[in-house]
């Protein structure tokens, strides 16, 4: 038995594992991009040997397939050439992550949903809604990774692992869809049970405490399948970036790829649909119609932006520009194919509709070239408002980066300072997440560490708009929490290989593999949504 043992013994828990995992990602794209000498044209960054995988061999490290003394004494590492090596440590990444994700589901399991003084406190409807179906996600991460360990106990030097992947992900991670998609009851409920049953409270507060959950939150474990499910995706992505072209490797880990696109999708729209219902019907019942009524409710329809913003009456002179008078608060609700302007009501609780116009038929006027008082001051064109009318609205808002963000909501086929990702420019900036961001607003952007993504805008008091690489998100997110990736020849391979993904995903989704009924559409691509139990999440389709 060369590896069970090994996987059983896993010494991270996922959480653990991800923060790791992430961490190190981190590292080693900084490294590369100190490295700016010895980069041969057209080759892409040639880092020493060891440097992608140097920084997993630490006292925090993770296991590395090089460094098992089996593979040592094999003599094969002096045989394999260093792309190899690299493949071989992505698929036992996939394989150890999962045993490690597997220990946190068990903690999940033995520590909580089945601790006797934890039951006592709940109904048994409250149970099913903090821990839905984990059990079935459980089965079908035993039965994943014990065909992962089958496969890898075959050879010491791994054949494939995405075969596995496209297999289960095809028969079994269906349970993802219902699990994830409870999830928004999840939330709402485990925040009123803990507010209302102080006997539930003491039991989880006492539990949380124990050493074997190493100081992680309950929450923390209940958000792992979604967590599990995307970064398998990018577990497998970072194979097929790796896999020589038109290989059996290769066409395994595009159909695998596909799989978990699609199971994403749905876990997506499920949770997608629910919330932008409830989100409509409670905007909808705060507004007070003036002259026409305009219906809110529609299943094609869901929040981009929302917020106060100043109108500005009068003449374009330094005086008025003084008077506060001649500003009076607007508060526009903007959806994905409407706009509605309002004036809230002295209560505050209601919103009096004073315009609306469909979004295609906005456009917007930067005033920032027209002096330092008209720096935060855009104009807003209606060509064609609910009485047919052409208006236009001078609007200030609070700050430069709300001004640009509220351009960029508007009309957002605009030319963007710098080039979208498939432009393939790689002068155009890229940046790092190094620190996980949770959106506050619908236009915002969840990011997680060590994505990598292109800068589309950039303000001067610290907000960016960026495509994420991996899947084509947009949104906006501070600054803070990023770095820029400075060589050229990073930003060149991270383009190379975000292309090879994107015709990967086309072909995967014309070859024929499905799910369900649905299977062979072409994916769209989707925003990520924050919840109450952090960054869990896409949202989907583009918001145009």
């Amino acid at each position: 038995v060369l590896f069970v043992n090994m996987l059983v013994q896993a010494s991270f828990l996922y959480q653990e594992y991800r923060d790791t995992s992430k961490q190190q990602e981190i590292e080693q794209r900084r490294q590369q991009d100190g490295l700016t000498s010895g980069v041969s044209a057209g080759l892409g960054v040639t880092s020493p040997p060891a440097l992608q995988l140097q920084l997993r061999n630490n006292s925090r490290s993770l296991s590395l397939w090089q460094n098992l003394e089996v593979v040592q004494q094999s003599g094969l590492l002096t045989q394999l050439p260093q792309r190899e090596v690299i493949i071989q440590e992505a698929m036992f990444e996939l394989v150890t992550s999962e045993a490690s994700y597997y220990k946190s589901l068990e903690v999940l399991e033995t520590h909580f949903l089945k601790n006797p003084v934890l039951v006592n406190t709940l109904s048994q409807s409250d149970m099913h809604f903090l821990f839905s179906n984990i059990e079935e996600v459980m089965k079908a991460s035993e039965r994943f990774l014990m065909d992962l360990e089958n496969r890898i106990e075959q050879s010491l030097q791994i054949s494939d692992v995405c075969d596995i992947v496209h297999d289960h992900a095809v028969k079994h991670f269906h349970v993802f869809i219902t699990y994830v998609i409870n999830q928004v009851y999840q939330e709402k409920n485990y925040r009123r049970i803990l507010q209302g049953n102080q006997s539930f409270r003491e039991a989880m507060a006492q539990l949380e405490n124990q050493p074997h959950v190493r100081g992680l939150s309950f929450t923390s474990f209940l958000i792992l399948p979604f967590q599990r499910i995307t970064r398998l995706k990018m577990l497998v992505q970072n194979i097929l970036k790796r896999a020589e072209e038109n290989s059996d490797m290769e066409a395994n880990a595009i159909k695998a790829h596909h799989q978990l696109e699609q199971i994403v999708k749905e876990c997506n729209e499920g949770v997608r649909k629910m919330s932008r219902t409830e989100e409509l019907i409670s905007i909808e019942k705060t507004l007070e119609f003036k002259s026409k009524s305009v219906p809110v409710i529609s299943h094609s329809r869901w929040l981009l932006k929302k917020g106060e913003v100043q109108q500005m009456a009068g003449p374009k002179s330094t005086r008025t520009m003084r008077s506060k008078k001649l500003h009076h608060p607007v508060y526009l609700f903007l959806f994905n194919n409407l706009l509605l302007i309002t004036k809230r009501s002295s209560s505050g609780e209601k919103f009096q509709v004073l315009d609306s116009c469909t979004r295609a038929m906005l456009r917007t006027e930067d005033m920032e070239d027209q002096g330092q008082m008209l720096a935060n001051v855009f104009n807003l064109k209606l060509l064609e408002n609910q009485e047919e009318r052409h208006v236009s609205y001078m609007l200030k808002t609070s700050s430069m980066s709300d001004k640009l963000r509220w351009i960029c909501a508007l009309t957002p086929n605009r030319r963007t300072r710098f080039m979208s990702t498939s432009a393939h420019q790689p002068a155009s900036p890229q940046v790092q997440c190094i620190q996980s961001y949770s959106s506050q607003e619908p236009d915002e952007l969840s990011i997680e560490m060590a994505d990598v993504l292109n800068i589309l805008e950039r303000t001067d008091d610290g907000w960016m708009m960026g495509e994420r690489l991996h899947d084509g998100e947009k949104g906006w997110f501070p600054c803070r929490v990023v770095e820029e990736i400075k060589n050229q020849e990073v930003r060149a391979q991270n383009l190379r290989e975000c292309q090879r993904i994107h015709l990967a995903q086309e072909g995967g989704a014309s070859s024929g593999s499905r799910l369900g009924s649905r299977g062979g559409r072409r994916t769209p691509k989707t925003p990520k949504v924050s919840n109450f139990f952090g960054t869990w999440t896409d949202q989907s389709e583009e918001e145009q």
